[in-house]
């Protein structure tokens, strides 16, 4: 689940820097300048949206991908004590 989290954060992230970088082409010739002043600045902006995004998908992730986990763990285990699924029961490990 962390893997897609980040999976997902990543591909966001670089989609939003190739539309900035289109964007923001007439900031070329001062590419040095920016990034020698606001390098800093821009690198705890990015960290910081990364850490916001990644929480973001991760707990929309957990929200609706994780609704009927405990309902279906339930009824995997009903099956294990009853004897219908092929893994052997906990008496039989003992």
């Amino acid at each position: 689940m962390i893997a897609n989290a980040l999976l997902v954060t990543v591909a966001v992230l670089l989609a939003l820097g190739f539309w900035l970088m289109d964007e923001l082409k007439f900031l070329i010739p001062y590419r040095r300048i920016l990034v020698h002043q606001y390098g800093p600045a821009l690198l705890l902006w990015l960290t910081i949206s990364f850490v916001n995004l990644f929480t973001a998908v991760y707990a929309i992730q957990r929200k609706f991908f994780l609704k009927d986990t405990g309902r279906k763990l339930s009824h995997v285990d009903r099956q294990v004590l009853q004897g219908q699924f092929p893994l052997p029961s906990p008496e039989e490990l003992e």
